[in-house]
C-alpha cells in the first residue's frame, strides 16, 4: 500500500517537474520583472500559476472522463502522444542547439496575463495529463493533484529564489530543452505500460 502511494507520488512529481521545466524559467523572468518594474506583483505570479495550472488539470480531468467509454487498453494508445511530442521537442532542441537559437520565455504584466502565459506555456501538458488521469483511480488522481499543488508552490518559490542565481538559470535554460523531451518519452512509455497495451504487444 505504502509502496503504491510512494510510486504514485514519485510519478506525479516527475510528471509535474518534467512538464514544467520551461515554466521555471518563465517564473524566474516574471520575478525579475516584478523586482525591477513592480509588475506583475508577486501575488499575481503565485495566483496566476495556481489558476493556470489548475485550469490545465480541470481540462485534462474532463477530457479523461470523456475517455471513460473507451477500453483502457485502447486509451494506452494516447501514450503515443507524449512520445510524439518528446520526439518533436528533441528534434527542435537539436536544431536550436545547432543554430544557437534558444526560445525566449514569455513575460506577463498582470494576473490575467500570468494566467494566460502559464496556460499557453503548458498547453502541451494537457495531452500528457489527460491519458495519465484516465489510467488512474480516484486515489491516485487525488494524490497527483495534491502533488501538483505542492509542486506549484515549490516552482513559485524557486522562481523567486533563482533570480539571485544567474548561473543556475543558465543551466536550466541550457539543459531544460533536453530534460523535457526525455520526461515526455518516459511518460509515454509509462502510459503504454500502465494501460496494459504495451504488455499485450510484447
Amino acid at each position: 500500500m505504502m509502496d503504491a502511494i510512494a510510486g504514485t507520488i514519485a510519478t506525479a512529481a516527475g510528471m509535474f517537474a518534467g512538464t514544467n521545466i520551461d515554466d521555471a524559467v518563465v517564473l524566474t523572468v516574471l520575478n525579475i520583472s516584478a523586482r525591477s518594474t513592480g509588475a506583475p506583483k508577486r501575488w499575481e505570479i503565485w495566483a496566476g500559476q495556481y489558476i493556470g495550472i489548475g485550469l490545465m488539470v480541470v481540462v485534462s480531468g474532463i477530457a479523461a472522463l470523456g475517455l471513460s467509454l473507451v477500453p483502457l487498453e485502447w486509451v494506452g494508445l494516447l501514450g503515443l502522444v507524449p512520445i510524439a511530442l518528446g520526439v518533436r521537442m528533441l528534434i527542435k532542441a537539436i536544431r536550436a542547439h545547432r543554430d544557437g537559437d534558444p526560445s525566449p520565455p514569455a513575460v506577463a504584466t498582470g494576473l490575467m496575463s500570468v494566467i494566460g502565459v502559464t496556460f499557453a506555456n503548458g498547453g502541451d501538458n494537457i495531452s500528457i495529463y489527460t491519458p495519465a488521469f484516465r489510467i488512474m483511480g480516484p486515489r491516485d488522481a487525488t494524490l497527483t493533484v495534491a502533488v501538483f499543488a505542492v509542486g506549484t508552490a515549490v516552482w513559485c518559490l524557486a522562481g523567486f529564489l533563482l533570480i539571485s542565481h544567474k548561473r543556475l538559470v543558465q543551466v536550466l535554460v541550457r539543459f531544460g530543452r533536453w530534460i523535457v523531451p526525455a520526461v515526455f518519452l518516459g511518460l509515454g512509455l509509462y502510459i503504454l505500460h500502465r494501460s496494459g497495451l504495451l504488455d499485450k504487444v510484447l
